[in-house]
Formats: C-alpha cells, sequence, structure tokens
C-alpha cells in the first residue's frame, strides 16, 4: 500500500465509525421505548468491564474507557432531549430518511428493514411516527405500501412530495469504464431503466437504495456499482459518477407521515380508501358523489382485495377536510354505496412540489 491508499483507508474507516455512532444513537433513543429509566441500557460498569477484556495491543484501556464513557454520555444526552423516533424503510441515507428529514425536523431518523416494520413499529408504539412513500411519478404506486394501508389503523397527518434525482455511485477505486452491474432497489433500477439499457448495466435488485451503497462500500464488488442519493455518497464515501440518472427530469416520490393520531387541525386534503360491490355502476354512484359537490379529486388507484382478487380497493385522496360538513355528508352516503370504508385522516397537502 502507498500513502494515499492508506489515506484513503483511514477516511473510510473514520467515516464508517461515525455512522456506525449514529446507527448506535438510533438503538439507544429506541431501547428507551422500552423501559422507565433514562440511563443507557446497558449498566455503565458492566459494559467498561467487558470492554477492558478486550486485547487490543494499539488501543489504550485507558484510552477505551474515555472513548466509551464519552459515548454512553452523549447517548445520555441524546435521550434526555425527547426526540420525535421517526421511523423510515432502507439504511441511512435513503429517500424515506431525506422525506423524513422535510417532514420532521429535529427528529430522530430510524432506519427500518422492511415497510411493515415501520408501520408495526409505530402501531405497537415503539416509534413514534413513520414515513412511506406511497406512489412515484414515473412508476406508479408503491404496492406494498397501498398494500399495508388497507389494514393499518395509523393516520396520515402529513405528505411531502421529494424530487428524486437518482446518482450512480462506485468507490474512488473503481474506474468507471470497468462498471457492468448496477445494484439498487427495483423501484430505483426502474426509474433509470432507460440509463442501464444505454450504457448495456445490468441491474441488480437490492432492498434498498442506501443499502447497495453501503455494501458497496464495504464490500467493494469487482466492477459494480450502486443507484443512490448524493446524500448517500456523502454518507458512505463513494464517488458520484454521474448525477440525474433518472429517465424523466420530474422524477419525485410522495412520501405520507404516518401516526396514531390523526391530525388536529383542519387538513386541506384527504385520503380514504373504499371498496364497493362487484357490479355495474356502482364505483361511478361513488365518484359522481364528489363530482356533484364539485370536489376536486388529486389520485385515484386501485388494488385487488387480498380476501377476494375478483374485487378492487380504490385509494381516493381529494381536496378538502373531513370535519367540513359537505365532506361529512359524502362520506355518509359512501357507507351505503361501499362493502367497506376507511377513511386515512386529513392532512395540509403539499404544495411545494420539492
Amino acid at each position: 500500500m502507498n500513502v494515499d491508499e492508506i489515506r484513503r483507508n483511514i477516511d473510510k474507516i473514520d467515516r464508517e465509525l461515525l455512522v456506525l455512532l449514529q446507527e448506535r444513537m438510533g438503538l439507544i433513543l429506541r431501547s428507551k421505548k422500552f423501559k422507565k429509566s433514562a440511563d443507557d441500557p446497558m449498566p455503565e460498569e458492566d459494559m467498561l468491564t467487558r470492554f477492558e477484556q478486550l486485547n487490543l495491543d494499539l488501543v489504550e484501556r485507558s484510552f477505551t474507557q474515555q472513548l466509551l464513557k464519552t459515548i454512553i454520555d452523549e447517548s445520555k444526552r441524546l435521550q434526555s432531549e425527547d426526540r420525535s423516533l421517526v421511523a423510515f424503510q432502507g439504511e441511512h441515507g435513503a429517500y424515506g430518511e431525506v422525506a423524513a428529514r422535510q417532514l420532521v425536523p429535529g427528529g430522530a431518523y430510524i432506519p427500518c428493514l422492511e415497510f411493515i416494520d415501520v408501520f408495526q413499529g409505530v402501531e405497537k408504539r415503539n416509534l413514534d411516527l413513520g414515513v412511506v412513500p406511497v406512489e412515484n411519478s414515473l412508476e406508479g404506486a408503491v404496492t406494498q405500501v397501498n398494500d399495508l394501508l388497507t389494514t393499518t389503523s395509523l393516520k396520515i397527518i402529513a405528505e411531502a412530495k421529494v424530487a428524486v434525482h437518482h446518482c450512480l455511485l462506485a468507490t474512488d477505486a473503481t474506474d468507471y469504464r470497468e462498471i457492468r452491474v448496477v445494484y439498487s432497489h427495483p423501484q430505483a433500477l426502474a426509474q433509470c431503466r432507460e440509463f442501464l439499457m444505454r450504457n448495456k448495466l445490468e441491474p441488480r435488485p437490492y432492498y434498498d437504495t442506501a443499502g447497495a451503497a453501503k455494501m458497496l462500500a464495504r464490500e467493494n464488488p469487482k466492477a459494480a456499482a450502486a443507484i443512490a442519493s448524493a446524500l448517500s455518497a456523502e454518507l458512505y464515501n463513494l464517488e458520484i459518477i454521474k448525477e440525474g440518472i433518472e429517465d424523466g427530469p420530474s422524477n419525485s416520490t410522495r412520501f405520507l407521515l404516518l401516526s396514531r393520531e390523526p391530525y388536529a387541525d383542519h387538513g386541506d386534503k384527504t385520503s380514504i380508501i373504499f371498496a364497493t360491490p362487484h357490479e355495474a355502476g356502482r364505483l361511478f354512484a361513488v365518484l359522481q358523489l364528489f363530482a356533484e359537490a364539485n370536489i376536486n379529486l388529486t389520485r385515484i388507484a386501485s388494488m385487488p382485495l387480498r380476501s377476494d382478487p375478483d374485487n378492487y380497493s380504490f385509494f381516493l385522496d381529494f381536496e378538502g377536510s373531513d370535519k367540513n360538513e359537505k365532506v361529512i355528508r359524502i362520506l355518509n352516503k359512501m357507507e351505503d354505496l361501499t362493502i367497506s370504508m376507511k377513511n386515512l385522516g386529513s392532512y395540509p397537502s403539499d404544495t411545494t412540489g420539492s
């Protein structure tokens, strides 16, 4: 190894240490939900004693104790701040975290492996809020999230439209001319389909965009790259080979903020899910209620019912609050026209289009 390679490896390790510290602090904040004490989940003395037994020839025990004591003190300080725990799917650097930072400034952003972990974490009160993507401007509905919305007891209290600008990322040791395979979430790969085909790159599905970036930084597979956010490049010390590789210049994803309690004020947008009998004209009769009341629909989508694949659930977003008398009358009339209906709540619409 030459001195430049050594410096790059040191920088890589330092960044990994900071990312791991971020993950540890998130776990410490989550542990607070399971216990009455605000102390670190492990008795401090026991923790220090166990690490003293490590035989590290280059790290003095006095330094280890000082370092761990500083980490424990910082953990306690974070717990005393009482931040909202905001769950998102993926690793740190995922677009879900970008949305969470926009929706809940000053929160503690907690990564979850699967979308169902976000829903269940909030429902079981292990997490305070959840952020999930519901639709993308290029690829349409996020099917798994829409499916979970049909059964959840959670309410929508806000939304954010996040501009998605995908980057092709690689380690600094990778020659971009040798890249043959690209790892990312299936949705991201689909949103960059034309770029991948044009450059003869093989898409490799991965559970998360930021997870693919994290794997790339740690394992550095040969002739490989990842599609992820610029934030992921920063967190995992990856080179941005090319920015804005998505197929459409207006690529954006709409995220929802989920809570156990409904939005406290009058929102200007409402989301509902309903199913109608499999009869001609029944869906038209429902939609006619909104047309006659001059209420604008902003989204309508459908997916098969799990219990009855020949029938469908319909997802409807419309302008107005469920506290408005006109909306209340429509929802009451819908009960006679549908076999099931769920009000996901009213909330402020995102008009920024960011």
